[in-house]
């Protein structure tokens, strides 16, 4: 256990270099997940693939992920983010190391299965870190500064991915990327505790500000993992609550939508408007970007009016569903025009919109179910994670049947349809479970 001579005088801000921990192999996640898309087109001329084993491929992920997910949401929370993240790291090192090898469909898609199992615990991780480490007033915030990795990761990846593309191959830029990660693990090691009465870099000042002003017992990691394995009634209100399930659907859109643009974005203006890959690698920043900005704006807005309303549903659930009405809106004049700069607008605004609540999604499991706020996480992301294989998998079936993208593009916004009466009418955050 940490030493108790605290500095009392000025609150030490330490909680914040911990989101910014996450934040960077976030960014690193994104890149590693994300840089298939770019080499797709290659890869496929070179193994003369199809459309529809393009989304195989692309969906692989998903299906490695849906599994990962969830149970690293447990695992998280059983053994803390340390080990977890730890682990993680390594293993999807080394699944990038095996894409950069593979032969073959077969070997591409047990890679990306493999990438999707490996990188399932970052999320769950992130959200028991945000849980431990964060007030309640500063959580949305919080998520989103270290969930805008998502979108930087994904604008710093498309020129950077294509680049070294074209200068080192495909299987090159795997194992540059596969590097990266594994640069991160000493920085994580050194810095992260899993509970912040245990770092030296935490004085008391900054503890009470974290626990809203409450002086708690200074438990270790280690009793503070037993006190959540005790927990009971756990698992029939992960799986019955309304606003829970509702929120899983949501992510879900959410989902789909990332992994339709994440995946699908660079063959869509390669396909359509015949761009090259250095191109396509530039187009694609904007929406990105976008997104990062629009992200951070929904954490700040979300924080703000729960500081005015102390209501969840005012500063969680309403911009769950605009977010997701905007998105589905700026969808439908990407059908109609074949003029590039209108699409990129659009797509880039749809972009944006359905990333600025991402924070919300997060909050949510916070905010009702604290101390297993990794396992309530993991099922949500398992549902992101369904998203990640369906979403390639069907606009590859779609595009191969119909011959272009429209009726792809129409199906995003029936899901945010969908999605935004399921929030109008069910999503209702609440404290509704203490485990304290």
């Amino acid at each position: 256990m940490r030493s108790k001579n605290f500095v009392n005088d000025k609150q030490t801000r330490f909680r914040w270099v911990m989101i910014g921990l996450l934040f960077f192999i976030t960014v690193i996640n994104y890149m590693d997940r994300s840089s298939i898309s770019y080499a797709v087109d290659i890869i496929a001329k070179e193994f003369d693939f199809t459309d529809t084993q393009i989304g195989l491929i692309l969906g692989a992920f998903g299906i490695g992920y849906v599994i990962a997910t969830f149970i690293g949401g447990i695992l998280v929370d059983r053994y803390g983010a340390k080990r977890t993240l730890f682990s993680s790291v390594i293993f999807w090192s080394v699944a990038l190391i095996l894409t950069a090898l593979s032969s073959g469909f077969g070997m591409l898609f047990i890679a990306r299965a493999l990438l999707g199992l490996a990188e399932g615990p970052n999320f769950p991780g992130l959200t028991r870190v945000v849980s431990d480490w964060l007030s309640v007033r500063e959580r949305t915030r919080a998520l989103s500064y270290g969930l805008m990795a998502v979108p930087i990761g994904l604008a710093i990846g498309a020129p950077v991915v294509s680049q070294l593309i074209i200068h080192l191959t495909w299987r090159g830029m795997f194992f540059v990327l596969a590097a990266l990660a594994l640069m991160w693990l000493p920085f994580w090691v050194i810095l992260f505790r899993d509970v912040p009465n245990e770092s030296k870099h935490v004085n008391k000042a900054e503890l009470l500000h974290i626990h809203e002003g409450i002086e708690k017992p200074t438990l270790n990691a280690n009793e503070i993992l037993l006190k959540r394995k005790s927990v009971v009634g756990l698992w029939s209100f992960l799986f019955t609550d309304k606003t829970l399930l509702t929120n899983y659907w949501s992510f879900f859109v959410f989902g789909y939508f990332l992994f339709f643009f994440m995946g699908w974005l660079p063959s869509y203006l390669s396909q359509v408007y015949h761009l090259q890959l250095h191109a396509i690698g530039l187009f694609s920043i904007l929406p990105w970007v976008l997104g990062a900005i629009l992200m951070w704006l929904g954490g700040y807005i979300s924080d703000k009016v729960y500081l005015k309303t102390n209501n969840f549903r005012a500063s969680r659930t309403h911009l769950i569903w605009i977010s997701q009405l905007l998105a589905g809106l700026c969808v439908l004049p990407v059908v109609f025009t074949h003029e590039l700069y209108v699409a990129i607008v659009f797509i880039s605004l749809a972009v944006g919109f359905i990333l600025s609540a991402n924070g919300a999604y997060y909050a949510v499991n916070i905010d009702i179910a604290k101390e297993r706020s990794a396992t309530a996480m993991g099922i949500m992301d398992a549902c992101f994670a369904l998203a990640g294989f369906a979403a390639p998998v069907v606009t590859g079936c779609l595009v191969t049947v119909t011959g272009h993208f429209s009726a792809a593009f129409v199906l995003l916004t029936l899901l945010a349809l969908s999605s935004v009466i399921l929030v109008l009418c069910f999503h209702r955050p609440k404290v509704n479970l203490n485990f304290s």
